[in-house]
C-alpha cells in the first residue's frame, strides 16, 4: 500500500504494481538442489559445534570424560563426510532437474563453511588440545587451509575449464585429507607440513577428475567405508584404531598419488602433441 500526501488527496490508494514487484522471482526460489546445498552448510556448522562442545570446551574446563573427545571428533568428521555427500548430490540434482539463480553462490558459501571453516577449526582445536603441539603455528596452518579454500572457490567461479575436470584439489577432498592427516597422530611438524601441502594442492593447477558415473559411485562407497571406520574408532571397537589409521593413510595416499598421475598424463599429452607437430612438419 502507498500513502498519498494528504495535501494532494485525502484517501489511501492501493499500489498493485508494488505488490506484484514484491513477489519473489521464480529464478530465486529454492530448488531441491538448493535444499541439498543448505544441508551441506548445516553439516559444516554442526561439525564446528561438536568440535567445540565435545573436544575444546571439556579440554579447557578440565571436564573431559573418557571417550567423549573421541566421540565428538568422530561425529565432526562424519558430518564433514555427510556434507561432501550433499555437495555431490546437489550438483547431480541440479543437472537432472534445475537450480535457482542462487545455486552457484549457495554452493560456494556452503563449501566455505563445510570444507573451509570446519577443517580449519578442527586444525586449530587439534593444536590446542594435543600435547607437544604449538597453538600459534597450528592456527597459522588453519588460516592457510581456510584461505586456500577461499581462493579455490573464487577461482572456480571465474575460470572456465574443459568439462569433467577440476583445477586444484577439490575442497571436499582437501578438507577430508586435512582431517585425515590430523587423525593419523603423526609428530607435530610433519603434520603441519602435510596440512600446508594439501592447502597448496587446493590452489595448484593440478587437474582432478570430477566425480561422475563410476567415480561418483566409488566416492560414495569410500565415504560409507570411512564412516564405518570412524564409528568403530569412536566406540572403541576391537581394531577400531587400526581401521581409522588405515583409512586416514589411504586418504592421504590418494591425495598424493592423484597429482602424480595427473602430472604424468599432462607430460605424456605434451610429448604426444610435440611428436604429432614434428610429424606434420616433415615433407
Amino acid at each position: 500500500m502507498t500513502v498519498i500526501d494528504s495535501r494532494a488527496s485525502g484517501s489511501w490508494v492501493p499500489d498493485t504494481e508494488a505488490d506484484e514487484d514484491d513477489d519473489m522471482p521464480l529464478s530465486t526460489r529454492l530448488s531441491i538442489a538448493d535444499a541439498l546445498t543448505l544441508g551441506n552448510a548445516t553439516c559444516g556448522f554442526l561439525a564446528v559445534y561438536f568440535t567445540t562442545t565435545g573436544v575444546l570446551i571439556p579440554h579447557i574446563t578440565g571436564s573431559e570424560v573418557s571417550g567423549m573427545a573421541r566421540h565428538s571428533a568422530a561425529t565432526a568428521v562424519m558430518l564433514m563426510l555427510l556434507a561432501s555427500v550433499f555437495d555431490l548430490f546437489d550438483g547431480l540434482v541440479a543437472r537432472k532437474l534445475r537450480s535457482s539463480a542462487m545455486g552457484a553462490e549457495l554452493d560456494n558459501l556452503s563449501d566455505l563453511v563445510s570444507f573451509g571453516l570446519a577443517p580449519a577449526y578442527f586444525v586449530v582445536v587439534w593444536g590446542m588440545v594435543t600435547d607437544g603441539a604449538h597453538q600459534l603455528m597450528s592456527a597459522v596452518a588453519a588460516i592457510v587451509v581456510l584461505l586456500a579454500v577461499v581462493l579455490r572457490l573464487a577461482r572456480f567461479s571465474c575460470v572456465t575449464l574443459r568439462d569433467g575436470i577440476f583445477q586444484g584439489m577439490p575442497s571436499p577432498f582437501g578438507a577430508l585429507t586435512v582431517v585425515s592427516i590430523v587423525l593419523l597422530e603423526l609428530p607435530f611438524f610433519p603434520t603441519l607440513l602435510a596440512i600446508i601441502g594439501v592447502a597448496w594442492l587446493m590452489v595448484s593447477r593440478v587437474e582432478y577428475p570430477k566425480p561422475r558415473g563410476p567415480l561418483a559411485v566409488a566416492m560414495l562407497a569410500w565415504i560409507a567405508a570411512s564412516m564405518g571406520m570412524l564409528a568403530a574408532w569412536a566406540f572403541d571397537s576391537p581394531g577400531g584404531q587400526l581401521l581409522l589409521q588405515t583409512g586416514c593413510a589411504l586418504q592421504v595416499v590418494l591425495g598424493a598419488v592423484i597429482p602424480l598421475f595427473a602430472t604424468a598424463r599432462r607430460v605424456n599429452t605434451f610429448r604426444d602433441n610435440r611428436r604429432e607437430a614434428r610429424a606434420a612438419q616433415l615433407p
